[in-house]
């Protein structure tokens, strides 16, 4: 009897819905996890049908993060320093991963969002997140830093002081507060079900300027004003009188929905 896959994956209509599959240990990380996380980050980028990602976790919680009892072995003798995957490791690629993805990624998260969880969590776009979600920057309980990209991923959307108290203490927040602080977007009573609908949303857009608008996204975070500036303008560039372009205006314009080719 083999094991059902760590991560599930079901592509429709432009959308993979993305599923951390270990209900039973809270979708915590083993090394399957990792494994699993990095072929599904892989698997859809090299997909240009798809146009949005839901990320979420089956069962009671999003994700409990370190499963520490497997990951003891398998990280002994790591040099964490090396990078694997462009400027992350391995480590970091499970969340890092879906920053640079090349499509909107919403997270979907409830129950509970722990360390390693809280930054693949991170990872996404946006959140949504139900109100009563257990987080917490868990690493310093077990006297390390989060470094599966956390820092770099906070950068711009958590409120520094805040996020140093969290992180010195360990001490667990709420979905509500982790809207409040910047962590999420919005809260929901289902957060899975709003976060397809926002999916649906983005799908139906010019699929080259939503990936513009992510690069844009991701570039905004940390290069210059003059960096910034010209990229705006590269981007339109390339994508005014595109046949996706011309579809968007001409829709609009006619009062249809628009469609779009990948």
């Amino acid at each position: 009897m083999t094991d059902a896959p760590r991560v599930t994956i079901a592509i429709d209509a432009g959308i993979a819905d993305v599923r951390l599959n270990r209900p039973a240990k809270m979708n915590a990380l083993d090394p399957a996890m990792f494994a699993a996380l990095i072929d599904a980050i892989d698997r859809i980028g090299g997909d240009r049908s798809v146009r949005a990602v839901v990320l979420s976790g089956e069962g009671p919680a999003f994700c409990a993060g370190l499963d520490m009892a497997s990951m003891a072995s398998a990280g002994a003798g790591v040099d964490l320093p090396v990078r694997t995957h462009g400027l992350a490791n391995n480590f970091q690629q499970i969340a890092w991963g879906w920053r640079t993805l090349g499509v909107p990624v919403i997270a979907a998260v409830h129950g509970i969002a722990f360390g390693g969880g809280l930054q693949v969590m991170s990872g996404a776009d946006i959140t949504i997140i139900h109100p009563t979600t257990r987080l917490s920057v868990m690493e310093i309980k077990w006297g390390i830093v989060p470094d599966m990209a956390g820092f770099a991923l906070w950068r711009g959307r958590v409120r520094d002081d805040a996020l140093r108290e969290l992180a010195y203490t360990a001490r667990e927040f709420t979905g509500t507060e982790a809207v409040d602080l910047g962590f999420a977007l919005r809260t929901s009573d289902d957060p899975h079900a709003e976060a397809m609908t926002l999916a649906r949303a983005i799908a139906e857009r010019n699929p080259q300027a939503v990936r513009a608008i992510k690069r844009l996204a991701n570039e905004a975070v940390e290069a210059d004003a003059a960096d910034i500036l010209m990229e705006e303008s590269v981007e339109q560039a390339a994508l005014l009188r595109s046949p996706n372009q011309m579809e968007a205006a001409m829709a609009n314009m006619q009062k249809r929905a628009a469609v779009f080719t990948d």
